[in-house]
């Protein structure tokens, strides 16, 4: 089968399509025939080397965690799914999977679920890590509410995109920051307030709210703390918590580690199927294309997921 590996941490040119030997599913994993994979942000952590030291790779590896496909082979002890079963979810190496980006990958049967059956396979293979990520952060660590006022910073990627439709759906008032075409996106999401980034400081913008989604990181997620009220609960998806600004302020602040589970995914495939999700495909490449494809979404000229087609529709 193809499959795009690296043999060396850098830049897109270190991605190499090549053919190697399809995987078996293991006891407790199944063999997925994968129609559609995505890019994600920690796709480029894991081949630039950002978290070798806590993440040492053995190479060649295959990288990818998204997918979305149909199950080919079951691996032993494996119950609640049939060979022909339409599945999404996660197979990334790094969570003992065999890696997205390939004609086949093994997975844990606990890392997928039955994909929604109103969306193609591209559309579907955007979804995993950003719709589990928002609905997690938004129903687990933040627990929000109807009436409630939350900040998603960074509205038009790929989680805060999602985030957005989920939070609305929820009740709450939702402001978000974003700039040029994100603007006219997120607004069109359902955005009630919209802080465009390059020209206006949303901590000076904004204030007495009830929680803070980040998806940015850097200094902002510890500058965003001060837009909540006393009580208030923020996560970063990226950046780490700075405990002692929280304590000052009196809010909650936290990390989010995300986990595509079966549940969750469920969960998601339910907000999908009744409209509440419509997923923000931005471009899709083939696996040929994959150094093309990181590279754009590293540049920042696609609005939305980047998809990569493996299997013709």
């Amino acid at each position: 089968m193809k499959a795009a590996q690296i043999n060396d941490y850098g830049d897109p040119s270190v991605i190499q399509v090549v053919d190697t030997d399809t995987p078996q599913a293991q006891a407790g994993q199944v063999l997925v025939e994968v129609h559609a994979t995505s890019l994600n942000p920690f796709d480029t952590t894991i081949r630039t080397g950002a978290m070798k030291d806590a993440i040492p790779l053995q190479f060649p590896v295959t990288l990818g965690g998204d997918i979305a496909g149909t199950i080919v082979e079951l691996g032993e002890g494996v119950e609640g799914f049939s060979i022909g079963d339409k599945v999404y979810g996660q197979a990334n190496v790094v969570a003992g999977n065999s890696g997205a980006f390939a004609e086949c990958a093994a997975t844990a049967v606990g890392q997928i679920a039955r994909a929604p059956e109103n969306l193609d396979m591209s559309q579907t293979a955007s979804l995993p890590l950003v719709g589990v990520s928002a609905l997690q952060a938004l129903t687990e660590h933040i627990n929000l509410q109807t009436g409630q006022k939350i900040l998603i910073h960074g509205g038009a990627g790929g989680i805060g995109s999602i985030a957005i439709q989920i939070a609305k759906h929820m009740g709450a008032y939702v402001a978000t920051t974003a700039t040029g075409q994100g603007i006219e996106i997120v607004k069109g999401l359902g955005a009630d307030e919209v802080i465009d980034f390059k020209s206006q400081d949303f901590a000076d913008e904004l204030s007495g709210f009830d929680a803070v989604f980040d998806t940015v990181g850097r200094d902002d997620f510890t500058k965003a703390l001060k837009v909540l009220n006393r009580g208030g609960v923020a996560v970063s998806m990226i950046a780490q918590a700075d405990e002692k600004a929280a304590e000052e302020l009196g809010v909650n602040a936290f990390t989010q580690q995300t986990r595509a589970t079966t549940e969750r995914l469920n969960e998601l495939c339910a907000l999908v199927e009744t409209g509440v999700v419509v997923p923000q495909v931005g471009k899709v490449f083939s696996l040929d294309q994959i150094q093309e494809a990181f590279t754009a979404r590293e540049s920042g000229s696609v609005q939305g997921k980047v998809v990569i087609q493996i299997k013709p529709q």
